[in-house]
């Protein structure tokens, strides 16, 4: 008896694969993922191989920024009706696509540019290709979490992923290859038009379904109480305060009440603990530039070989974490982390060794995937699924925002200091990361530990 019974729950959890909602994700992930090396990585390869200075080149990982401050325009995205696009497509669906052609205009504006002699402008439509990313990953997140129930949700997040890191490959490895054939104009022409596959798929699925917002807000005690005491006051003021309550104030409320003080270190945690590989990524491809490794070598190792080990590594993070529980995992990650920088010191050391480049690459990707992974969940299980897209928001947010604004100056440093010592530095970033990491894990409500049958 008990066999058939694991045989046929097997047969169902491989089922949901083939729905719709999830294969939609696997699509919208691939378009998430196209922008963000173009003004990262891919970029400063660009930049770097064009002549501009690695000084230069740091502060434009102060574009990433945008990604970490998305949760101010969130009840935007989550409450603003866009004319025309909003009533013929939906919420959801109107603001993907709008936030698809930005990201579509501004890499076919950086195809038109000469870096050297544009540098401002290169800036101006880069920001424009953030903002959009940015916004469209408000958007999917939405989508998902509203387009299906909650046993699915899981399945949409792992096409999601997969989708994510097609989109990584194309956008670094893919633009990469056309660079080294063609041009880098060609070749950010192509990652434009490539951003057909999110728009197409924003125009053949549906909108899913979702409460008004006036039955949304009237839900909420806060707002109730401020429509009652607002009484004769001007019905545009009191819909205005109602809309800034239920939207901006209720999902920040919620988890401090949840929380209480713990949640400012619940919140130092989650800014600490992928500062050490984010403050690091703006000179990574420097370096290997620098180091005589080819664009083609470059592209073959960093972007299709290392995004597979990234993946590889987020699945031997979930797996970990379904055996051992999220808290021991975490530590691990926060380890990892930090230790895999001095991969990147060793490299710099060892010069153009492309055993080395791939040691690093491993090792540095592993480290990311699993740490990611466990992060995920972590983040999760502190999301309320009331608020989910804002709360979510906002810590995707801020998980990013220390990160990306110390990584602004790894140009300053890499310039005074070389890139050992910068490598370095980034690696002892991760200590508070590890020290909280050991705080959450012994806290049972923060990382239950694993169930067993």
């Amino acid at each position: 008896m008990p066999p058939p019974t694991a045989h046929r729950s097997w047969r169902s959890a491989l089922s949901v694969y083939l729905r719709a909602p999830v294969l939609t994700m696997l699509f919208l992930g691939f378009s998430a993922g196209l922008p963000f090396l173009l003004v990262f990585s891919t970029l400063s390869a660009w930049l770097r191989s064009d002549g501009v200075e690695v000084a230069a080149i740091g502060f434009f990982a102060w574009i990433g920024i945008l990604y970490s401050i998305k949760f101010f325009w969130a009840p935007v995205v989550d409450r603003l009706a866009l004319p025309g696009l909003t009533r013929r497509l939906g919420q959801r669906r109107g603001w993907m696509l709008l936030a698809q052609a930005m990201i579509a205009a501004g890499l076919a504006g950086l195809s038109s540019l000469d870096p050297p002699n544009q540098l401002p402008l290169v800036a101006l439509f880069a920001l424009l290709v953030a903002f959009g990313s940015a916004t469209q990953d408000i958007s999917i997140d939405a989508f998902r979490i509203e387009s299906a129930p909650e046993d699915l949700q899981a399945a949409m997040a792992s096409t999601y992923i997969i989708g994510y890191r097609g989109g990584l490959i194309a956008a670094g490895a893919g633009a990469l290859y056309l660079a080294s054939l063609v041009s880098w104009h060609v070749a950010y022409l192509a990652m434009a038009a490539l951003m057909a596959v999110g728009m197409v798929t924003v125009l053949v699925r549906p909108e899913p379904e979702r409460q008004a917002l006036g039955v949304q807000l009237i839900h909420e005690p806060r707002v109730r109480a401020f429509l009652r005491a607002s009484r004769g006051r001007p019905a545009w003021l009191r819909r205005l305060g109602a809309w800034v309550i239920g939207a901006v104030v209720c999902p920040f409320t919620d988890f401090f009440g949840r929380h209480g003080l713990k949640a400012l270190w619940l919140l130092a945690f989650v800014a600490v603990f992928r500062i050490s590989d984010l403050a690091m990524a703006s000179m990574a491809n420097p370096l290997y530039i620098d180091l005589g490794f080819s664009l083609e070598a470059i592209a073959n190792v960093t972007n299709v070989f290392g995004i597979a080990m990234s993946i590889g590594g987020g699945l031997m993070g979930g797996l970990l974490v379904a055996r051992y529980g999220v808290g021991p995992i975490l530590i691990l990650g926060a380890c990892a982390t930090a230790l895999t920088n001095l991969l990147f010191v060793a490299l710099s050391l060892a010069g153009d060794s492309l055993p080395m480049l791939v040691v690093t690459i491993v090792g540095d990707n592993l480290s990311n995937g699993l740490a990611s992974a466990v992060f995920i969940a972590f983040l999760s299980g502190l999301t309320s699924r009331a608020y989910t897209a804002t709360q979510y928001a906002l810590f995707s947010s801020l998980m990013t925002l220390p990160g990306k604004f110390l990584s602004g100056f790894g140009g300053l440093v890499v310039a005074s200091h070389g890139y050992a010592d910068f490598f370095l530095a980034a690696s002892v970033l991760g200590l508070p990361a590890i020290a909280l990491a050991i705080w959450v894990s012994r806290d049972r409500r923060l990382a239950p530990a694993p169930t067993t049958a």
